[in-house]
């Protein structure tokens, strides 16, 4: 159970940026033992870049606070029993006010709102980062939470019905995002030229992997998940989510021959279309739902169980490229029930 804190105005000057902190640990890393404040804070910057936009979160959220002269938000913070002051949530916040104060920039940016807990436990500071950034208004970004959530199981040794309910997401989505973490380190790292070749924003390709089939394709075809690394590592999928058509690919001699040389996307155009009837064409997209409802609800016990058998045949992939596509079409529309 955690305390509700009590609410201080905090000398930044005292408060001590959180060093293990998961979302720029993966930065710090590269600095050895002996990291320096200023380290800290380019690492804070360089894990605020947004994949999706040019600018990054780091500076909206500078810009933010010298907008409204202020954060709105109080940070957390836990008061050690050796009476150290470490920041829990608002890394980047008290890292901004410090580098205010460095750079002379008009205004008092001595002080900080915060929220300050008595020495906290390491599972009171988890689920504290669990909650602010697996699932609430500020998330780290996939790759960084799936490190984290890496540690907390292999590390820690978190119970992982704990996590689940930490986190609040869904048992199956935390395993999928464990395991891409686990296979992206062991088999992609050790393909790239060097660490700065390391790109965080390929972890969704490690994600697909998981999917059903997927894997068994790859094996079957008489390739490793190496292989896969590299594939990942040329780029040959563009966007990354035609993993998903993987397995027909693989089955099919001219499109992995395609493949190989050009990539997914290219291998694509020759995979078998469905020849679709002039109605079914023209069909709505909430009338082809509706069927689809219907068929799914009148399928066999017998074909269900061959599905299950079979994760890699045509007909259960081209399901999960179609649940794949109508989760991201909910997404949009704002319903990712």
């Amino acid at each position: 159970m955690i305390n509700a804190g009590k609410h201080e105005n905090l000398p930044v000057a005292r408060i001590e940026l959180d060093r293990a902190n998961p979302r720029i640990r993966k930065f710090l890393e590269m600095y050895g033992d002996a990291i320096t404040p200023d380290q800290v804070y380019q690492a804070l910057g360089a894990a605020g870049d947004d994949e999706s936009e040019s600018s990054s979160s780091f500076e909206k959220l500078r810009n933010s606070i010298l907008t409204n002269g202020g954060v709105i938000l109080p940070v957390i913070v836990n008061r050690r029993a050796d009476g150290k002051l470490v920041c829990v949530e608002g890394n980047t916040r008290v890292a901004l006010y410090q580098s205010f104060i460095t750079e002379k920039v008009k205004g008092d940016w001595t002080t900080i709102p915060a929220i300050v807990h008595e020495n906290m436990t390491d599972a009171q500071i988890d689920a504290i980062r669990l909650q602010a950034h697996l699932v609430g208004t500020r998330p780290w970004d996939p790759y960084s939470k799936a490190k984290y959530l890496h540690q907390l199981r292999t590390q820690e040794l978190m119970p992982f019905e704990r996590i689940v309910e930490f986190s609040g997401g869904r048992r199956k989505e935390i395993v999928e995002s464990i395991n891409a973490f686990s296979e992206m380190e062991q088999y992609y790292r050790p393909v790239l030229p060097s660490d700065d070749a390391f790109d965080t924003r390929r972890f969704s390709g490690f994600v697909e992997l998981q999917k059903p089939g997927i894997k068994e394709s790859i094996l079957s075809a008489g390739f490793g998940l190496k292989d896969f690394a590299l594939w990942i590592h040329e780029d040959k999928f563009s966007p990354l989510n035609t993993i998903r058509s993987l397995p027909r690919i693989l089955r099919n001699q001219k499109a992995k021959e395609a493949f190989l040389r050009q990539g997914a996307k290219e291998a694509m155009k020759l995979l078998d279309r469905p020849d679709l009837d002039k109605v079914l064409a023209e069909a709505g997209i909430g009338a082809l739902a509706q069927a689809l409802t219907q068929a799914i609800y009148g399928l066999p016990w017998k074909e269900l169980q061959r599905l299950r058998a079979e994760p890699s045949c045509d007909a259960a992939q081209q399901l999960s490229e179609a649940a794949a596509a109508l989760s991201e079409l909910m997404t949009g529309l704002g319903n990712s029930q």
